[in-house]
């Protein structure tokens, strides 16, 4: 993985993580337009996550097939991208489960 491919993920991350907390730190709106949707913001995700896998899996599949602009660099990066973004989507799953099980057994 060369220096430049890393600090794009880099910036990535850190205008993602920019994102949210940003949209967690700011006061509603008045008119609520400005207010982010969770549920909106959790599909682009899991669609992200999705593109990074497939894009992987057709990297893998043109390598496997020969073809000479694939090299095994750009395919190993690619899986691990998939893998380490599927990880942290599994991670914000199990977080949100944990959350709606305390909530659910939180006494009224």
């Amino acid at each position: 993985m060369s220096g430049a491919e890393i600090n794009q993920v880099l910036a990535q991350m850190r205008a993602m993580a920019a994102a949210a907390e940003g949209s967690t730190q700011t006061p509603p709106a008045s008119g609520g337009a400005d207010k982010p949707d969770f549920g909106k913001l959790l599909a682009e995700s899991i669609d992200k996550v999705n593109e990074a896998q497939q894009h992987a899996g057709n990297l893998a599949t043109s390598f496997e097939a020969g073809n000479p602009n694939v090299d095994l660099g750009q395919v190993m990066v690619a899986l691990q991208k998939a893998s380490l973004s599927f990880e942290a989507m599994t991670q914000v799953r199990n977080k949100l489960v944990s959350a709606y099980q305390e909530v659910m057994n939180m006494q009224v």
